[in-house]
C-alpha cells in the first residue's frame, strides 16, 4: 500500500471510524479526523504526534464544512480520501416516530455525508484523483420493521453514492459505498436514538427485533478492526468497488434480498411489461 495519504475521516471518536484512524495511522497514513468537543480533539490528536489531528465539527453544521474543509488543505496537505463516517441509528416504528426524527436522522446521515462530499470535491477535481468512502449498512440493502427512518437514511446514501461515482469515474475520483452487517460498535448502545413506544399493534413485530438486538449487542460476529482493514484494501485497490459488504451475515442477507426481488420481479414480469406502448 503506498503511504502517506491524508485521509479525512468524520466521527473518530468511536467505532468504525476510530478503528480506521488507528489502522489507517499504523500503516503511515495521515489522518484528520473529525470530534465533537476539545477534549475528544487533544485525545485524538495524542494518538499519532505528526500525523494524527483534529477539528471539531458537526458534520450538520453545514455552513462551516467548506470553510474547514479549505484548511485541511492548506494546513495539512491535499485531502486523498474523504471517510464518511458519522452517523447514527433511529430505533421506532414508523406511525410512532415524530418527523423531527426522521429530519435528525436524514441530517446526520445523509445531509452531512453530501456536504463533505461537496466539501471536497472541487479539490479532487482539480487534481484529478480521489476516493470517497461512505460508511452506509447492510440496512441500506435490507430492511427490518423497527428501523424506517435508519434504513430509508441508508438506502439514500446507498443510491448517491453510486450515482456520484458515475458522476466523477472520468474525472479520476472514485467512490464506494461500505455497507458493514452487524459489528461490535456502540451503534446499538449508545450510539442509537429510541423513540419511546405507544401503539401495542406494533409489539408483536417490534418487539422480538428489538430483543435480538439487544440479546447481540457487544457480541456481534464484526470485527471493526478488520473491517478497517477492508477499507484500507479498497483505499488502496486500482480499481475500488462501488459497493462493498461486510461480514458474513451482509452477505447472506442481502443475496436472500436479491433473491427474493428475483423471484418477485419473475412473478409479476407480465404485469410489468404490459405497460408498454
Amino acid at each position: 500500500m503506498a503511504s502517506n495519504k491524508i485521509l479525512l475521516i468524520t466521527g473518530v471518536s468511536s467505532g468504525f471510524g476510530r478503528a480506521l484512524a488507528q489502522e489507517a495511522l499504523a500503516a503511515d497514513h495521515t489522518v484528520v479526523g473529525t470530534v465533537r468537543s476539545e477534549e475528544a480533539k487533544r485525545d485524538f490528536q495524542s494518538l499519532a504526534a505528526g500525523s494524527a489531528y483534529a477539528r471539531v465539527l458537526d458534520v450538520t453544521d453545514f455552513e462551516a464544512i467548506d470553510g474547514v474543509i479549505a484548511e485541511i488543505e492548506q494546513s495539512v496537505g491535499p485531502i486523498d480520501v474523504l471517510v464518511n463516517n458519522a452517523g447514527y441509528g433511529h430505533e421506532g416504528v414508523m406511525e410512532e416516530s415524530p418527523l423531527s426524527e426522521m429530519r435528525r436522522q436524514f441530517d446526520v446521515n445523509v445531509f452531512g455525508a453530501v456536504a463533505m462530499m461537496k466539501g471536497v470535491l472541487p479539490f479532487m477535481r482539480t487534481r484529478r484523483r480521489g476516493h470517497i468512502l461512505n460508511i452506509t449498512s447492510m440496512g441500506g440493502h435490507i430492511t427490518l420493521p423497527g428501523i424506517t427512518y435508519y434504513c430509508g437514511s441508508k438506502f439514500a446514501l446507498e443510491g448517491i453514492s453510486e450515482a456520484l461515482g458515475k458522476e466523477v469515474k472520468a474525472l479520476g475520483i472514485a467512490v464506494t459505498a461500505v455497507a458493514p452487517g452487524s459489528f461490535r460498535t456502540d451503534w446499538a448502545g449508545r450510539s442509537m436514538t429510541r423513540t419511546p413506544r405507544s401503539i401495542a399493534d406494533y409489539d408483536a413485530i417490534f418487539d422480538p427485533v428489538r430483543k435480538a438486538r439487544e440479546e447481540k449487542s457487544g457480541k456481534q460476529l464484526g470485527d471493526p478492526v478488520k473491517a478497517a482493514r477492508a477499507m484500507l484494501a479498497a483505499i488502496a485497490s486500482d480499481h475500488p468497488p462501488a459497493h462493498l459488504l461486510l461480514g458474513s451475515d451482509a452477505l447472506t442477507l442481502v443475496r436472500a434480498k436479491l433473491s427474493a426481488f428475483d423471484k418477485e420481479i419473475r412473478a409479476w414480469e407480465t404485469v410489468t411489461a404490459s405497460t408498454d406502448g
